[in-house]
């Protein structure tokens, strides 16, 4: 199932407990990425959404090969709705942020840090439920939806940490450069 501000989890048992002298019946589900486990009161289970169809799935990977649709309005206020998007727990919501917010291989370049956050967030989300429902590995499922959102990844989950990577190998690259200065002033 799908618990909106966590994304995919499982229940791994009912529970009664009592709050302040009231006992209440809640749901413990156990959350495997972020290694936690939540407690979800049984009469507040609407939040709860259970697992994409393959055909939602389907939707989803044309959602992301559409055109992105970026509003011209405030940063502050798009953040606010991409947001709202990636909490409201639907997955087609949840595309769309991804779509949007997906700059391709040139993912450091005009992308702000709030920016970057949220695209990841959103893909880790989208991520989690596409390898489970499609029910292959997390590199399977990482190439298909980078081929829907025309990204060349190379099948990393890390981009931010692959680029300074690349920019600290380019280092020894410029050092040459300075020696052949070096030359040119003797």
């Amino acid at each position: 199932m799908v618990y909106p501000k966590h994304g995919v989890g499982q229940i791994t048992e009912f529970k009664k407990i009592n709050i302040g002298g009231i006992d209440v019946e809640t749901y413990v589900i156990k959350f495997e990425k972020d290694k936690a486990n939540g407690m979800v009161p049984v009469n507040k289970q609407s939040h709860l959404r259970p697992l994409a169809t393959i055909n939602q799935v389907n939707k989803c990977i044309s959602i992301l090969k559409s055109k992105p649709k970026i509003k011209r309005s405030m940063w502050s206020r798009r953040a606010q709705e991409y947001e709202a998007k990636i909490s409201s727990g639907k997955i087609y919501e949840l595309a769309e942020v991804v779509r949007d917010l997906n700059k391709g291989d040139d993912l450091m370049v005009d992308q702000s840090y709030s920016e970057r956050q949220l695209f990841e967030k959103a893909y880790e989300r989208i991520l989690s439920e596409f390898q489970i429902v499609l029910n292959v590995s997390l590199e399977d499922t990482q190439k298909k939806l980078d081929k829907a959102l025309k990204r060349n990844l190379g099948g990393q989950t890390q981009p931010i940490a692959s680029t300074p990577k690349s920019t600290t190998t380019d280092l020894p690259v410029e050092e040459p450069i300075g020696d052949s200065d070096e030359n040119l002033d003797e």
